[in-house]
């Protein structure tokens, strides 16, 4: 079974005024992301997600002019092999540096929906998992900036749907931060998990303000309070406070967290299985982060096929965290394109498509609806 074709769908949906939502890197205006579908000679099909990056036409253009050449005529099946081939042929000496990274992730994925189909086994199975319910907290674009009576309204409904752990946007300023969180503890009790993320908005001096209070109300974690990089400002924030510093969506490939391994500080991790290597790289992420006593919470991307993704590998990993489901007010890449729609049950937790392969079929005539729009996602 040989790879015949490679394409790559660019995607974008604005979103409506009234269901946009600000955070730490600016207001929500449209979504994005490229779909990758691979078809064999044979003709199997298999689909995988890459993260559109921002930039979702380049994302797609990477994929059709530089890797689809380099592994047309591949094994499909050789999926370890077809890795190496990209990485060496692309990452190691030609840079492009995260796009790249970014396209091998959907490629990566669509040759996992292709070996679970082939094998007529769903995706965890393959990799010596068991259907499960993984617990999720509420995610995505959501529970924003804005009136602190909004706010805890939508807390509200998310714990009403079943949720038992939700995750609030930081990075206004602390003070107006620690209010709001203060407010939401008070509101929902100590039963329910509460997760935050500054969106990479921070000082450290910021950083060191909001997490002493975070300690008090006993939150779950503080996700990315500076840039992925900024090693230094991590460094600095380290000890400085009980409550986990979380980070790793904007990490790519297994030498970015072998960095943070080594510089100790975040202690729990995100890889997002259509950003940082691919379904392959994340079983790898996770390897190193089991040896560590880490765990794995991934960050999840746009539509239902890394979603599905996610889930599968969470129900395969001895150290899975939370599956972050997508609790975004608008969302048609998410329940318009791909079906089954992902949905909790009664505890607000999500299971893994019972499919061969990542368990989701996408509906190419929708993909139509959803042409790639040009400007920033936020602004």
């Amino acid at each position: 079974m040989k790879i015949r074709a490679i394409e790559a769908f660019a995607l974008s949906c604005p979103i409506p005024e009234a269901e946009q939502v600000s955070l730490g890197i600016g207001r929500t205006v449209k979504r994005d992301a490229v779909l990758v579908k691979i078809t064999t000679d044979e003709g199997l099909v298999g689909w995988g997600e890459a993260h559109a990056g921002r930039a979702p036409t380049v994302i797609a253009e990477l994929i059709h002019s530089t890797l689809a050449p380099a592994i047309l005529g591949q094994p499909a099946d050789d999926i370890a092999g077809i890795w190496a081939r990209l990485y060496r042929l692309q990452l190691a000496s030609h840079g492009t540096g995260a796009a790249a990274a970014l396209a091998i992730s959907g490629v990566d994925m669509a040759l996992w929906d292709l070996r679970g189909k082939a094998a007529g086994l769903p995706l965890y199975a393959l990799l010596g998992g068991e259907h499960k319910a993984i617990p999720a907290y509420a995610g995505g674009i959501s529970l924003g900036y804005g009136s602190l009576e909004a706010l805890l309204e939508e807390a509200q409904a998310a714990v009403a749907a079943g949720y038992r752990a939700l995750k609030l946007r930081l990075g206004q300023d602390p003070a107006t931060d620690i209010a709001r969180v203060r407010a939401v503890r008070k509101t929902l009790g100590s039963a329910v998990d509460i997760l935050t993320d500054a969106n990479c908005s921070y000082t450290v001096e910021a950083a060191r303000e909001v997490r002493a209070a975070l300690d008090e109300l006993e939150a779950g974690w503080l996700e990315e309070p500076f840039s992925a990089h900024d090693f230094k400002a991590y460094a600095a924030l380290g000890g400085a406070g009980r409550t986990p510093l979380a980070a790793g969506e904007n990490h790519f490939l297994l030498s970015d967290f072998e960095r943070l391994a080594d510089d100790g500080v975040v202690r729990l991790w995100q890889p997002d299985v259509s950003k940082c290597g691919g379904i392959s790289e994340v079983l790898r992420i996770a390897q190193l982060a089991d040896r560590l006593g880490i765990w794995i919470h991934p960050h999840t991307s746009v539509s239902g096929l890394n979603m599905a993704a996610s889930l599968h590998v969470l129900a395969a990993l001895p150290n899975a965290g939370y599956y972050e489901a997508d609790y975004s007010r608008w969302n048609p890449l998410r329940t318009q394109v791909c079906t089954p729609v992902l949905a909790p049950d009664a505890n607000g937790a999500y299971s893994p498509p019972i499919g061969p392969g990542l368990g989701v079929e996408v509906d190419e005539d929708a993909l139509r609806h959803y042409p790639p729009l040009r400007g920033a996602g936020y602004r």
